[in-house]
């Protein structure tokens, strides 16, 4: 058995639109969209009666893929606590690198971004930050300065 690549990272949100628009402004492009429900759902995340929305979102010019869920039945239930913390088990996040990382934190503001501490500063190396975007998301954002 070999591992040939990891194909792409899901996230379950609230409203499917707002997540589109936030990731495509920060430069993921629109694959394609479709419902997935019946059996094979059904086994495939252990639960009952699925309906799912999805959309796959691509990194352009490269292999990584981003799949936004919404469950439309069973509904999904919010993360609690409420505006939750990034070190609670079983949490996760994104990571992506930018350029003009300052100017990509603000450009996702009218989408529901939100600066989650500050952007941190690695000598001369790196800035990193996490953004909080729609339905409670976590980005990471690095830029690399050398």
């Amino acid at each position: 058995m070999t591992l040939q690549r990891m194909d792409n990272v899901g996230i379950v949100v609230d409203d499917l639109k707002a997540a589109i628009a936030f990731f495509t402004e920060l430069g993921l492009e629109l694959e394609g969209e479709g419902r997935v429900e019946g059996t094979f759902a059904d086994q495939c995340v252990g639960l009952d009666g699925v309906s799912c929305d999805i959309a796959m979102m691509r990194v352009p010019d490269g292999p990584g893929r981003l799949e936004l869920a919404k469950y439309l039945s069973p509904a999904a239930g919010p993360m609690t606590p409420q505006r939750p913390p990034h070190n609670l088990v079983g949490m996760h996040r994104v990571m992506f690198t930018v350029t003009g990382i300052e100017d990509v934190v603000d450009s996702l503001r009218p989408y529901g971004g939100e600066l989650v501490g500050e952007i941190a500063r690695y000598g001369d190396t790196t800035k990193v930050c996490y953004v909080r975007g729609p339905g409670e998301i976590f980005v990471g954002l690095a830029e690399y300065l050398t």
